[in-house]
């Protein structure tokens, strides 16, 4: 199976092997053919889609039925999806097709990984899909170009040209589709695939960096290593739990603030210090449910109708992205918690506990200090209760009630991804104002991993001891945890964290 952590390099092997061998592809469509002849009625393949099931299609209109439904289907409106996502739309696509069970024509095949091998990106809107026969205005949008139609991305994906003449450009001509190749190519939950695997991979160096950020503002309130002792959560197992109280142990050894400390008699850390293992933990497990979700549908088919090759052609439901929607609002509320409590460590730092000055600067009152960030942040962590209403409880009937229940795991996808950045720009406050508060410890050291965090965003961001403008700041960390080059970093010295 692709595993998320390897989605790319996995899928671009997947691509290469693909090329050389279009076995399987071959072998589903030789089924497809042979409905063709039989006399039969075939959903899809020669016969109208949706409340049009029943009607069957004169084999001289089938070529014009294929190329309708990518007309038809591509109504999509709004901001267009990522390029980026897009592409992975486009590898997700070939992959499964490439599993050979949808009976898709070589040639269209062929022309799919032609634009996959030149790098051409359609232009896709985001919204129309309700995630029910899976992304269907998304997956039209997405394959309009393959027949000469629509839009891609022009070179430096800042807006889009005509399909046309980017294949002009590069000598490829349109494809004529054959009967089953345009439904196989809009039928499919590709669009909630690419989103969710996008994020969830990214969400696995997050998991890490939240754990960093915590073990810094830890250091910097002198709060107590006692609740993240191994034999506490050895006696409430939850992996999550154990594995970032591990980290955190890690990240803390060797440090002269902790040692400096460890007789002080302070009994309790508020809960955004003490119960980092349980809330990071926990979050930790939801999007291992999550990831697990989209690792099977990497890997699974997820058109309509399904090619076997005993030569039964079975109409199912597998398009339907329930599964995905679920996952994927489970996996939106599990990154909102790492920026709630985030968002708490951060006020914690302000209120000038232990030694530190309130606000982070000396002289306030002149200097507001580090008090708008965690405005900034709060407002986040605020948008995101709204983002995580579950949009896998709604439902709305399509197709004249052909299609009466839908997933909408195209919203649980687009939100998924706002809560994402929304959480990256959360942690970077925390990763900036723990720095800041870290400066007032000196010249005792943190822990190896912690000093290691540290010094990384002191080589590039200095000391404030008066107010200035923080933004480009924040968006330097924000790069830092979003490129995954401080998780980099400190495994490459302290070794890997959980």
């Amino acid at each position: 199976m692709i595993s998320i952590p390897r989605l790319y390099s996995d899928l671009n092997v997947s691509m290469e092997a693909l090329r050389k061998d279009h076995g399987a592809v071959d072998r589903s469509r030789e089924v497809v053919a042979r409905a063709l002849q039989d006399g039969g009625t075939h959903y899809g393949i020669n016969t109208g889609f949706g409340i049009l099931a029943n009607q069957q299609i004169d084999e001289s209109q089938l070529i014009i039925l294929q190329q309708n439904i990518l007309l038809s289907h591509a109504c999509g409106v709004g901001d267009p999806v990522p390029p980026e996502i897009t592409r992975l739309m486009l590898k997700i696509k070939i992959h499964s097709l490439g599993l050979g069970q949808s009976g898709i024509s070589r040639s269209t095949f062929e022309q799919l990984l032609t634009f996959d091998k030149y790098g051409l990106t359609p232009w896709v809107p985001s919204r129309g899909s309700v995630g029910a026969s899976g992304d269907l205005a998304p997956l039209a949008h997405m394959c309009l170009p393959l027949i000469g139609r629509g839009e891609v991305w022009n070179e430096t994906e800042t807006g889009k040209r005509e399909a046309q003449e980017a294949m002009r450009l590069l000598g490829i001509e349109a494809v004529q589709l054959k009967a089953k190749d345009g439904l196989a190519l809009i039928n499919g939950t590709q669009l909630m695939t690419a989103y969710g695997a996008y994020v969830l991979e990214r969400a696995l160096v997050l998991q890490k960096e939240a754990d960093i950020l915590a073990a810094m503002s830890l250091e910097a309130l002198q709060g107590s290593a006692a609740p993240f002792d191994q034999r506490v959560h050895l006696i409430r197992p939850h992996e999550g739990q154990q594995k970032v109280a591990g980290n955190i142990r890690k990240l803390l050894e060797h440090s002269e603030i902790m040692d400096s400390h460890r007789d002080c008699g302070k009994v309790q850390d508020p809960y955004c210090l003490r119960c980092v293992p349980q809330v990071h933990g926990a979050s930790r497990d939801a999007l291992a449910f999550s990831t697990r979700t989209l690792e099977i549908e990497l890997n699974s088919v997820t058109d309509n109708p399904l090619v076997f090759n005993n030569g039964d052609i079975i109409s199912g439901g597998n398009f339907h992205g329930q599964p995905l929607a679920l996952a994927m609002d489970f996996a939106a509320i599990a990154l909102a918690e790492l920026a709630s409590i985030s968002e708490r460590r951060t006020y914690l730092l302000l209120e000038g506990h232990d030694g530190l000055p309130k606000l982070l600067m000396k002289d306030t009152g002149v200097n507001s200090g580090f008090m708008i960030p965690q405005y900034t942040a709060a407002a986040l962590v605020s948008e995101n209760k709204i983002l995580c209403h579950p949009a896998s409880v709604d439902s709305i009937p399509t197709s004249l009630g052909q299609e009466d229940h839908v997933s909408m795991g195209s919203i649980s996808a687009f939100k998924l991804l706002s809560v994402l950045r929304n959480v990256e720009c959360v942690l970077a406050v925390e990763f900036l104002t723990a720095a800041q508060a870290l400066d007032f410890r000196a010249p005792l050291k943190p822990g190896k991993g912690v000093l290691l965090a540290y010094e990384q965003l002191r080589s590039r961001i200095g000391h404030a001891d008066k107010d200035y403008e923080v933004r480009n700041d924040l968006d330097l960390c924000a790069g830092m945890l979003r490129n995954g080059e401080l998780v980099t970093i400190l495994e490459n010295d302290i070794g890997a964290l959980y």
